[in-house]
């Protein structure tokens, strides 16, 4: 089946189940597994044999996620200690890799006591803290180095290339080093740098930065570097993918170059992001001032993604036939819509002046690319509106997941 099939066939399996659900099941997130699957093998098919391939958890912690793409990851990086404790409940064996700003105390102590396959360091302090604690422990130094500012220029989001706080300047990264090599460290095992820079890069800028990484890593002396994720993700044309075979070709030459060396990539939302989607319907129709609204069951405080990013979610439209009240079906009178959520907030808005013509209260809209940075990331408390469900959406069967709790997805 080709890549344009398979997408098409799970649209229709996702549509085909949204339209079965009662309202009252509404919103939904559903997670399409095979989707999934099949893209993973794709990223997994295109890397060379050198490169390890990590899921960022923040991305999407999910649990049924989570367990589909152990086959096709070596690992998983987690940037806090509710994220690892989750993680190590799934995923018992799976190599973990502890990243973060801001590690607490007790984060540092308790997750240093259990082991994790990788330690980030992002900060001098968190290397005497690690130390401190006696454990032994794998270590890569979090870098901001200088590097490709003008390709970071084009990110959707910077981390790193100028004054940040994540990471550390050559200079400390530097004291660390001389650390390193003092009584009471010896316990820390220095393994390489890890340098996340950018978030939103294409095939193209993604291998330039890791090429200036690699380069200024190198000649620190290190034989493993992380590169991190960002791969692009487009939300405004969901065909234009990130170009995985161009770049899985560029990290073999660049390895070609630097023979013996260990690259890993962490990438979160360019791997979960086309298996998600998040299901609505429209409650209510109404025209303001020449423009027509759309007031959809939940809003932002589900799906965070559009209001931070400032892009319209992509959805289609699941038309519902019939009308049960007595009064006038409310229907958009003109080409474009916005879609708004139940928010008492101007900013509560998934896609504002979207083409929808004839859009009527009680359709459906089935918002895409919503597997990643999408519920968990979303102010939840906020006018207290009941959670979403959650579907798990496999072969053979259907079925349903089941509701978080306290925030943290617990389906699978």
């Amino acid at each position: 089946m080709s890549a344009e099939a398979a997408e098409a066939a799970g649209r229709n399996r996702v549509a085909e189940h949204v339209a079965a659900l009662p309202a009252d099941a509404l919103p939904a997130y559903l997670y399409d597994l095979p989707a999934l699957r099949e893209h993973a093998a794709a990223v997994r098919a295109a890397l060379p044999a050198g490169v390890e391939l990590h899921y960022a958890v923040k991305a999407n912690p999910d649990t049924a996620l989570l367990t589909a793409l152990r086959p096709f990851v070596d690992g998983y990086e987690v940037s806090s200690g509710g994220e690892w404790a989750h993680v190590r409940t799934v995923l018992p064996t799976a190599p973990l890799a502890f990243g973060g700003p801001g590690k607490t105390p007790a984060e540092v102590a308790e997750v240093a006591a259990a082991g994790v396959h990788r330690w980030h360091v992002e900060s001098v302090q968190e290397l005497y803290r690690l130390a401190a604690t006696g454990r032994p422990a794998d270590v890569l130094l979090r870098a901001n180095p200088g590097l490709a500012a003008g390709r970071l220029a084009t990110a959707a989001l910077a981390m790193g290339g100028g004054p940040s706080p994540f990471g550390m300047d050559p200079d400390d990264i530097g004291e660390c080093l001389r650390l390193l090599r003092r009584p009471g460290f010896d316990r820390l095992r220095l393994r390489g740098i890890h340098a996340h820079l950018a978030s939103g890069l294409d095939a193209e800028d993604q291998l330039a930065t890791a090429e200036a990484v690699v380069a200024w890593a190198t000649g620190l002396g290190a034989a493993e570097v992380n590169i991190g994720g960002g791969m692009a993700v487009d939300y405004a044309d969901p065909a234009a993918r990130f170009d995985w075979p161009a770049f899985g070709t560029g990290l073999e030459k660049l390895l070609d170059r630097h023979p013996g060396l260990r690259l890993r990539i962490e990438p979160g939302r360019s791997l979960t992001a086309y298996c998600g989607w998040y299901a609505t319907e429209v409650l209510d129709v109404k025209r303001s001032h020449e423009e027509d609204f759309a007031v959809v069951r939940g809003g932002t405080h589900h799906l965070r993604t559009p209001a931070t990013r400032g892009h319209a979610q992509p959805f289609s439209v699941l038309p519902v036939d019939g009308w049960a009240h007595p009064w006038p079906r409310p229907a958009a009178a003109g080409a474009n819509v916005t879609l708004s959520g139940q928010l008492c907030t101007p900013k509560d808005v998934l896609a504002g002046r979207v083409p929808a013509p004839g859009l009527r209260a009680g359709d459906r809209v089935l918002f895409a690319m919503a597997g990643a940075y999408a519920w968990n990331i979303s102010h939840h408390a906020f006018l207290m509106h009941p959670q979403p469900g959650f579907h798990v959406l496999d072969d053979p069967a259907v079925r349903p997941a089941a509701r978080p709790s306290g925030g943290r997805v617990t389906a699978g």
